[in-house]
């Protein structure tokens, strides 16, 4: 998801969006563990959609919107 798309969120929107792909990353981070992985970027990508997720998430906080 780009960064233009999460900015359209709601507030709850965001967080269930950031709940969903951080739980997924856990669930590949599991898979890596136990070798069963079968793509790896998969991973980075994910990482990179938290980060924005709580990139967005902060901008909001320091705007004073909640």
């Amino acid at each position: 998801m780009k960064v233009e798309a999460m900015r359209d969120l709601t507030s709850e929107e965001l967080r269930h969006q950031y709940e969903d792909t951080a739980q997924e990353l856990f669930n590949l981070r599991v898979q890596q563990a136990g070798g069963q992985l079968e793509k790896p970027s998969r991973i980075r990508a994910l990482r990179r959609e938290v980060a924005r997720l709580r990139t967005v998430e902060n901008e909001r906080k320091k705007a004073g919107v909640k």
